[in-house]
């Protein structure tokens, strides 16, 4: 069984869609959760759900170890023709994970407390991004 969800990003950050998650899964019992985005310059994250200053600091915390394009420590790069942060896109989302595996159990994924799955945006821009669920 599976399902595309699409996620409107605003520019670099965790997007949550951890209900979503959630719908999919209602009713479905005992399985595997796998779910896979669809891009080259986004990933996904299982992350912190209760404070939003853990998203802002991961954000940071990549942007300073993978900063844009235009920035000097970054002048080696060659693939700089999409703008400053489609590089740094594809380093993050090399990086991080493109694809979750996530347990369910009576038809929920078996988060912890605090958890929630995200969509990381690493470009600058507005993109809608699609993320392919598969539960077996």
């Amino acid at each position: 069984m599976q399902q595309r969800f699409t996620i409107a990003t605003e520019g670099p950050g965790l997007y949550e869609f951890t209900d979503r998650v959630c719908d999919f899964t209602a009713g479905k019992g005992d399985g595997l959760l796998t779910l896979f985005v669809r891009h080259t310059s986004c990933s996904l994250a299982i992350q912190e759900n209760a404070d939003p200053e853990v998203r802002r600091d991961l954000t940071a915390f990549f942007h300073r170890l993978v900063p844009p394009s235009d920035d000097p420590a970054m002048s080696y790069l060659t693939h700089t023709y999409e703008g400053p942060d489609d590089m740094p896109a594809h380093i993050k989302a090399a990086l991080l994970p493109v694809s979750l595996s996530i347990p369910v159990a009576a038809g929920r994924p078996l988060l912890g407390t605090w958890q929630g799955v995200y969509l990381f945006e690493h470009r600058a821009r507005a993109h809608r991004r699609e993320v392919v669920a598969h539960f077996a």
